[in-house]
């Protein structure tokens, strides 16, 4: 197993979660400390508070992957005397970087609303409101005859040519590359000085942009040459669409039934319910957070309930006026990404042999209690 920076832990978690996917102004990235470190502890956090950084100093975690981030309105200072600041001297003293992903991670497949949708059981699920679409381009490589099928399989590997439910697809054609190498050239194929001629194979396949670097680099390390022709096209064609929420099945019962089944799946004390508790769900949108300014979107989806958090009392108004039941379990059932999030990142690593432990925090940071 190969011991890893945090440099390299987050190049892979933004394989499965990019920058690029969240919401503008979001406040995303590494916020505290450093990456360019030795890590063999990574910490998975809902929210970044005193006690989640105790936490992570008496689990040696040098790193923290959190949902919200901690420094999301400017501080006006960092002193032992503010709850806020303690944990920012307790951060660095300490050594530990904290990382925030916010909506990128709420948009993310496999992420927050992914994880909320399958905890729910829903079935057939697509994007509540779509916000990113992943453009594709298309890839040509020219590469020697007998090292095409190497090629192939590398960029493929990386995520080149899925399409639908089908991965590996491209297009080869034969033909003669030519070339001069110079005097100072050091050809896989030839003499320098010595005009070449060489069956190539032309390979053409597509990706989307949120692989790009991954399949570029895999295509240069598995080819031979030092020079690699290739060509990079722009597609009109339509992208993946990703976005905020899911909207999907569930097998027909009443919205007392599904609130209950809400309570005990996400691991909640109580929910707020509007509408009709006899009324028959079928169909449910789920947003994780604050999904108050797209229970819209939801009745537009045909939803028979909206299960959101942090709902406001008009809001509730205008959602019960537009015949929308809505459940509100609080914006915490977030939480399913700490599990969530430590598994997929132990899986990636373990693919890419690396020597790192993900824990998800054992801190509950909920704020309310029911009475």
């Amino acid at each position: 197993m190969k011991k890893v920076n945090g440099h390299e832990i987050i190049q892979l978690f933004e394989q499965f979660s990019p920058r690029a996917y969240a919401m503008e102004g979001d406040k995303v990235g590494l916020q505290i400390g450093s990456l360019n470190k030795p890590v063999e502890n990574v910490m998975i956090a809902l929210d970044v508070l005193e006690e989640v950084v105790d936490e992570a100093i008496e689990k040696n975690a040098g790193l923290i992957i959190a949902h919200h981030p901690p420094i999301f309105r400017p501080l006006k200072k960092i002193t032992e005397e503010t709850p806020a600041g303690r944990m920012m001297i307790k951060l660095i003293k300490h050594d530990i970087a904290v990382y925030a992903a916010h909506t990128n991670l709420d948009v993310a497949k496999g992420g927050v609303n992914d994880l909320l949708a399958s905890a729910l059981g829903l079935r057939n699920t697509e994007v509540l409101v779509p916000t990113y679409e992943d453009k594709l381009f298309k890839l040509v490589v020219f590469v020697p005859d007998e090292d095409a099928e190497k090629v192939r399989k590398a960029i493929g590997d990386a995520g080149a040519g899925s399409i639908g439910n089908y991965s590996h697809c491209s297009f080869s054609g034969n033909g003669k590359g030519c070339f001069l190498p110079g005097g100072e050239a050091a050809p896989h194929i030839g003499e320098p000085g010595k005009f070449e001629e060489v069956g190539e194979t032309r390979i053409e396949t597509i990706f989307p942009k949120s692989k790009q670097r991954r399949v570029i680099q895999a295509m240069l390390k598995a080819h031979p040459y030092e020079e690699v022709a290739y060509d990079l096209y722009p597609l009109e064609n339509r992208g993946e669409e990703l976005g905020l929420g899911r909207v999907g099945l569930i097998d027909e019962m009443n919205l007392k039934d599904f609130a209950e089944h809400i309570k005990k799946v996400l691991d909640v004390k109580a929910v707020r319910v509007t509408g009709d508790l006899n009324a028959k769900i079928k169909k449910v949108a789920v947003l994780g957070g604050d999904g108050n300014k797209y229970f819209m979107q939801a009745k537009f989806h045909g939803a028979d309930v909206y299960v959101t958090g942090d709902l406001y009392y008009h809001t509730a108004h205008d959602a019960m006026m537009a015949g929308l039941n809505i459940i509100d379990p609080g914006h915490n059932i977030e939480k399913v990404m700490k599990a969530g999030v430590s598994r997929i990142m132990a899986n990636m690593s373990h693919e890419k042999g690396y020597d790192v432990k993900y824990f998800p925090s054992e801190v509950h940071t909920d704020p309310f209690t029911f009475i």
